[in-house]
């Protein structure tokens, strides 16, 4: 089952390496969580796919919305369609129950 209706609004944030991925439905799973690295996200599908994005540093999930921290060295523009992709994928892969 895919949702390729997910709606994604991109917002800046006072970091200029983050920027927040507004959705139109809640980030599933539990409450709000934060991740520094890829292997503290293993256990999260969702996470662990926007980790595979190159130059994704760090995430924060909370409720609607996806904050996404790149390195310093890349720009927004390089890296938004293949986020905004991750995170589609991963919400439209089965739930593990």
């Amino acid at each position: 089952m895919t949702e390729p209706d997910i709606q994604i609004t991109v917002e800046g944030t006072p970091n200029p390496n983050a920027a927040k991925f507004v959705l139109d439905r809640d980030v599933p799973g539990e409450g709000s969580r934060s991740y520094f690295d890829p292997e503290a996200a293993a256990a999260d599908p969702l996470a662990e796919r926007l980790f595979g994005v190159a130059g994704v540093r760090a995430l924060l999930f909370v409720e609607n919305f996806i904050t996404v921290t790149k390195a310093a060295q890349l720009e927004w523009p390089d890296l938004l369609e293949e986020i905004e992709e991750a995170i589609r994928e991963g919400l439209a892969a089965p739930e593990e129950t």
